[in-house]
């Protein structure tokens, strides 16, 4: 298992799967063991996915704030610097968007390329003012059994009054809000959502550290080509925040999939792989 140095010296781990010109993959969750991205729909290229700090194979920050979304941009710089790269070519999925877009903020000249995959953008605010239409994606879905008892675990949350049992709380909890994740609940999304294993301490830590107010403004300053893919049956996201985050960067563009939730490489995965792959060239 490769590992690279971060700011501090901590030893931080990534895993790399295929061939090709080099992607860094940033797994979302927050805190979900990145093996649930798989090889991004058999995406021609050399992924790179870091197990971001106390998930996985990383260690636990020995600070909170050091897990932070904000502050583990130093991290994906320092596997830059490590994997010999003068600029990355950097996509996120859902709260791994997050970390994407704060390394593009902070350090917008080592962009190449930057690809955020279905980017939730709660609490309002954050980034974007535009109202969420999820809710109305969620009313045309109420009728769908599995759909509904898993918008009922969401609603209700996790049980985390027990510190010893709450992270493996947490997970079930996870599990049965799974299908609130997908336009479909097939054998194909079932098969995928038993991959995720979430990291709570380390959930946490990622929103332990707001970013700095004028983070949309700093989008400004990331001149390279940004797309953003959404589903446009993603009750996580909505549609229209999705569509108006694309306009923040000088170089945006957004490609919204039909019949897609949360996961566009599980659940439409050929409109998925073309998509990236005329974005990445």
């Amino acid at each position: 298992m490769p590992t690279f140095p971060a700011p501090d010296q901590v030893s931080l781990h990534y895993d790399v799967h295929g061939d090709g010109p080099p992607l860094v993959a940033i797994a979302g969750g927050a805190a979900c063991h990145p093996s649930y991205l798989g090889d991004l729909a058999g995406l021609p290229r050399r992924l790179i996915v870091p197990h971001l700090r106390g998930v996985g194979l990383s260690p636990a920050p020995d600070e909170p704030e050091k897990g932070a979304y904000w502050r583990q941009a130093a991290d994906i710089d320092a596997l830059r610097e490590h994997l010999g790269l003068e600029r990355l070519v950097l996509t996120g999925h859902s709260a791994g968007t997050r970390l994407a877009i704060s390394y593009a903020a902070q350090y917008p000249e080592r962009i190449e390329r930057l690809l955020l995959i279905t980017p939730p953008l709660e609490p309002p605010g954050y980034l974007v003012d535009v109202p969420s239409d999820a809710d109305a994606l969620i009313e045309a879905r109420r009728v769908e059994p599995e759909f509904s008892a898993a918008l009922a675990a969401r609603e209700a949350g996790p049980d985390l009054s027990d510190e010893e049992t709450s992270a493996a709380k947490f997970n079930e909890w996870q599990r049965a809000c799974a299908p609130f994740g997908y336009a479909a609940w097939t054998a194909v999304e079932q098969d995928h959502a038993r991959t995720m294993h979430y990291y709570l301490p380390a959930a946490r830590a990622y929103f332990s550290v707001d970013p700095p107010a004028d983070l949309a403004e700093r989008l400004s300053a990331v001149r390279a080509p940004v797309l953003v893919i959404g589903g446009a049956q993603d009750c996580t996201t909505g549609i229209a925040p999705v569509m108006t985050l694309a306009r923040l960067f000088p170089a945006g563009d957004v490609v919204m999939l039909d019949r897609c939730g949360h996961f566009p490489w599980v659940e439409r995965p050929a409109e998925f792989r073309q998509a990236a792959e005329t974005f990445l060239g």
